[in-house]
């Protein structure tokens, strides 16, 4: 009984955690706490199973995120949220696949936000939560659950990228950057970027990547046009089109293993805002191509 209604909830609340951490393996243990806490609790005293585990998540999640955010403080380098890449698109990557529509740049915005401001944008956002349950889990009230969501949703409009453009506008605009790249292109990639676009690479210090946000498309084009140069002088290399977070993205191999995952998000204009590079191995896990 207690692990069924646990498993119905299980993928939202991977999905939740997820959204709450950027990270995959932490999104994990948080549910995992979230299950044990259920396990030691007295069911019959609980009205609403789904709303109490979505609550004890949020706020393990939040616990995980102030320790995560004084790691990520002396991270070297950009700190990215973690790609889910679906190498089949076919096959559900269970228990995450109701986390696989998260846009890596609506992640990253969301770093921009205060552990509270996070967690009550993602519940009401993403999981419909009433300003009832908002504050229930927050431990505040409704009228300050209101000003959580409201100030976070004017943080995040202040980012750069936009997260309400259509899937068929981004895979539109991704392709035509994508294929100008690997035709090396790079005229024609550069019309696509905004005057004011941002390109942030995460090597997490195991791989080499820029230490600090590319920006301009002059400067972006630059990066881009030396890492293809080097790597026409070597060998293994291969690209390939793929799907991450629902998106498409480039996928870059050397010698059948990933290197690195590119994806973007397009401003108001149409244009290319953001540019997402994720080269840390231990954030792409084994992917073999």
């Amino acid at each position: 009984m207690l692990e069924n209604i646990f498993e119905a909830e299980r993928s939202k609340l991977m999905s939740l955690c997820y959204r709450m951490l950027g990270e995959r393996a932490g999104a994990e243990d948080a549910v995992q706490d979230t299950w044990l806490k259920w396990a030691a609790a007295d069911i019959d005293k609980i009205d609403n199973p789904a709303a109490w585990l979505r609550k004890v998540a949020t706020n393990i999640a939040i616990d995980t995120l102030r320790s995560a955010r004084r790691q990520r403080e002396i991270y070297v380098g950009p700190w990215l949220p973690e790609p889910l890449v679906h190498q089949d698109p076919q096959a559900s990557d269970h228990p995450f696949e109701l986390a696989q529509d998260c846009e890596l740049a609506l992640l990253w915005a969301l770093e921009r936000l205060t552990e509270k401001e996070r967690a009550a944008f993602i519940l009401r956002e993403a999981f419909d939560a009433s300003y009832a349950e908002l504050a229930d889990t927050l431990g505040t009230t409704q009228a300050a659950c209101r000003q959580l969501v409201s100030r976070s949703q004017k943080k995040l409009q202040d980012t750069g990228p936009r997260f309400d453009a259509t899937p068929e506008e981004i895979a539109e605009l991704s392709q035509r950057f994508f294929m100008a790249i690997m035709a090396e292109n790079f005229d024609a990639a550069l019309s696509l970027l905004a005057p004011d676009s941002v390109a942030i690479s995460d090597g997490g210090a195991k791989k080499r990547a820029a230490r600090r946000p590319l920006s301009g498309g002059a400067e972006i084009m630059q990066v881009f046009r030396a890492l293809y140069e080097r790597a026409k002088e070597e060998q293994g290399w291969t690209n390939q089109m793929s799907v991450v977070n629902s998106n498409p993205a480039l996928l870059r191999y050397s010698y059948g293993q990933i290197e690195s995952v590119t994806t973007l998000a397009p401003d108001q204009t149409g244009k290319i805002a953001w540019i997402y590079i994720m080269r840390n191995p231990d954030k792409l896990g084994v992917v073999a191509h």
